[in-house]
């Protein structure tokens, strides 16, 4: 038999690799392309705005490199932990080229400025020819390089469509010059044509590239929260060190003021913490001895010394940025539509733009006008806009709901989420504080102290909420109690164990009901009604039947917002769902209260998944809520999980958005962010679309001059950008 493999060995590796010299969204679909073609890959997602590659498999880094440099794109060295995505990192000296081209341009511009005033002034043509050398070839050089890489390596790209439509605006102002040297007068030149053009583009990527760059502030702010030392506290006293050599167990010590350098536990000092940056939450919490907190987060006035429980790459900060670059790098399911018209797009242009220049070339014998209604062709159908417009807007609705203490875990999970029509909720750690109390014992036979003594014993290792309280109320009542003896936990209904000899059960009614004995009684009647989740004791008696010993009432208080959450999400149309283990008679009482219309009680772990699938079968677009071990594969089955961050690490695992705080009402909130940045991702289309179907026919038929088009290619990037980073402006109403 062979060994089975652990979960790690299973999940293919993921490879994130930077790629410079993307410039639209053909350039996209040939990258993909020839990563696909390694061998090991398993799939590849390419991103324009955030200029990344995610690669699935088991391929090797260089080959991969090797594959994105034959298809003529280069990926640079291999980025340090704190380096800026490479939409951030555009050289100094860009802004600086720009200048320059304007510089050069504008006086090749001047007398179409000037003409509309009845003043008719021109610089001599070879002054034109100076003027436009440096802007063609030197300053758009950049082109050429990218179009003769696409070129060889059989493909199309933006740079390829300029790089021609300039090319010809020039050499048709070559072959003017030549042809008219010596002639009185001077034929018009079009070398204002083709300078305006490589201006303008290079103008609107550089315009382009600050716009991106804001897109990915979320990541930036949240990167900037690493302190950078830490100071360590042991038998030499404090010692100050670089954070790198911070390790799991040592202790540090934070100074009012000051950023946690660590993921740890308290030991001494309570304060009050401020960790809006990385929860949403604009109050400063309370902690203090034994309670966690998180690198990054400000101490705000105690003086606290943290036991490191993670460091680096395994601290949350580290994962919530790793959560965040990898939703922003993948594609959103809508982004297929564009590859497919990408993936013919600058074909379909050279083939129009050469039947433009035959169509009034025959037709007029005006060979002028016609290279020149060419390259306006070339130059407006630049398929920037279509590459920018998904993901620009996912990057910015991702940053807006990381600032709100949303982690969206991938596209798929935002794109979603603008169609969820019904939520469902778990109760205790999600509705509710998940910090029950234990509020009363009902002893059948024997006192309520012998009742609490053994309930506790049977819980004495157990981390539920329920187990919690019953040894907070020992304690609280000085009670000694002992360890139980082959003690085993029932997932979803209890635990038995022996107690000097004797054989227990506690748990549900349900849990009873299956060992042989149904313990309903008036008293349970009761609790239930006021809300209180009862649980059972139980004892084996010497014939195999079931004795009742007694029961025990929880009590667990809502959260302040939950009443909001339901609220807001029946305001915006969502239904929802409880889904809960808890008895009948407490799950109906929160329900209530909330304004809950339907209630699923006493649903074991296993079977919410499927209450969850069935929702799905009735055609609904369903999100999950939940916190605890028992809710991962209701997550997991959900369109859409949502986790909060407070509970489990495998229900983080297995949901695609992560409450960074137990808050419910940002379940409303990720779902209003999801339906605005949805509705950015169709305004961006419709618009990189309409000027392509709008631009493309007016510069055919000669209505559109080069310049004219070349403005309209640059403001159509520029506006796609502009427009998906209105969703940073939201705030909760």
């Amino acid at each position: 038999m062979s060994a089975v493999l652990p979960l790690s060995d299973w999940k293919l590796p993921t490879l994130t690799l930077p790629i410079e010299g993307m410039t639209c969204a053909s350039c996209v679909l040939h990258v993909e392309k020839a990563l696909k073609a390694v061998p090991g890959v398993e799939s590849v997602s390419v991103n324009l705005a955030t200029e990344t590659a995610e690669v699935q498999g088991r391929a090797a880094r260089a080959a991969l490199a090797a594959a994105v440099e034959h298809a003529g794109y280069a990926v640079p060295a291999e980025p340090s932990a704190t380096a800026q995505p490479l939409a951030a990192r555009r050289g100094p000296g860009e802004g600086a080229r720009i200048g320059i081209a304007a510089a050069l341009t504008l006086p090749l511009a001047l007398p179409m400025l000037l003409a509309p005033f009845g003043i008719e002034w021109a610089p001599a043509a070879w002054v034109q020819l100076l003027l436009a050398l440096p802007v063609q070839f030197w300053l758009g050089a950049r082109f050429y390089r990218a179009g003769w890489k696409a070129l060889r390596a059989g493909s199309g790209n933006m740079d390829l469509l300029v790089a021609l439509g300039t090319s010809a605006a020039f050499g048709l102002s070559l072959y003017l010059m030549n042809r008219h040297a010596g002639h009185e007068g001077m034929a018009h030149l079009y070398f204002e044509a083709s300078s305006v053009v490589i201006t303008l583009v290079l103008l609107g990527k550089w315009l382009e590239g600050r716009a991106k760059r804001q897109t990915t502030e979320a990541i930036r702010a949240l990167q900037a929260l690493r302190p950078l030392t830490a100071r360590l506290v042991g038998s030499a006293g404090e010692v100050e060190v670089p954070i790198e050599q911070v390790r799991v167990g040592d202790v540090v010590l934070v100074r009012p003021g000051e950023r946690v350098p660590v993921d740890g536990q308290i030991v001494e000092g309570r304060s009050q913490v401020d960790e809006s940056l990385l929860t949403g939450e604009s109050l400063p919490v309370a902690k203090q001895e034994g309670e966690r907190v998180t690198g990054g987060s400000v101490n705000a006035e105690g003086r606290l010394l943290v036991r490191t429980t993670a460091v680096g790459a395994e601290s949350a900060l580290a994962r919530i940025v790793r959560l965040v670059e990898t939703a922003q790098a993948k594609k959103a399911p809508i982004q297929r539509l564009v590859d497919q018209v990408s993936a013919v797009f600058v074909p379909v242009v050279l083939g129009i733009a050469a039947i433009t220049l035959l169509g009034w070339g025959l037709a007029t014998g005006n060979w002028e006008q016609a290279i020149l209604n060419a390259v306006a062709v070339l130059v407006i159908a630049c398929p920037c806009a279509l590459g920018l417009a998904t993901p620009t807007a996912l990057m910015a609705g991702t940053g807006v709901a990381a600032r709100q203490g949303i982690l969206i875990k991938d596209a798929e999970a935002l794109e979603l989420a603008h169609r969820i029509e019904v939520v469902a909720f778990d109760k205790t750690g999600t509705l509710t504080e998940g910090k029950p109390r234990l509020l009363a014992l009902e002893p059948m036979d024997g006192s309520a102290g012998k009742l609490l003594t053994d309930a506790a014993a049977l819980q004495t290792d157990s981390e539920h909420p329920l187990a919690q309280a019953v040894r907070s109320q020992a304690a609280e009542q000085g009670l000694q109690t002992r360890r139980a003896q082959d003690v085993r936990a029932v997932p979803g209904r209890g635990v038995t164990g022996r107690v000097d000899g004797r054989e227990l059960f506690l748990g549900s009614r349900r849990y009873l009901m299956e060992m042989g004995s149904d313990p309903i009684n008036p008293q349970a009647l009761a609790q239930e009604r006021h809300g209180r989740s009862v649980s059972w004791l139980a004892e084996r008696a010497a014939d195999g039947s079931l004795k009742l010993r007694g029961l025990l009432a929880f009590g667990d208080s809502l959260k302040p917002s939950a009443a909001r959450a339901i609220e807001a999400l029946h305001a915006a149309g969502v239904q929802t769902v409880m889904l809960t283990g808890d008895n009948r008679g407490s799950a109906a009482a929160v329900a209530q209260q909330l304004g809950i219309g339907r209630v699923e009680a006493e649903v074991l772990p296993e079977h919410k998944a499927g209450a969850v699938t069935e929702l799905r079968q009735r055609g609904a677009v369903v999100a999950m809520v939940g916190d605890g071990l028992n809710d991962a594969p209701a997550l997991a089955a959900a369109d859409v999980g949502i986790a909060m961050a407070t509970g489990t690490e495998v229900a983080m695992q297995a949901a695609g958005i992560t409450l960074m705080r137990g808050d419910p009402a940002l379940v409303a909130d990720a779902i209003v962010i999801s339906r605005r940045t949805y509705a950015k991702i169709r305004q961006n289309l419709f618009w990189a679309f309409a000027y392509n179907v709008i631009g493309i026919p007016l510069a055919a038929f000669g209505l559109l001059n080069p310049m004219l088009a070349g403005a309209a290619m640059a403001f159509s990037s520029v506006s796609v950008v502009g427009n998906a980073l209105l969703l940073r402006r939201w705030k909760r109403g």
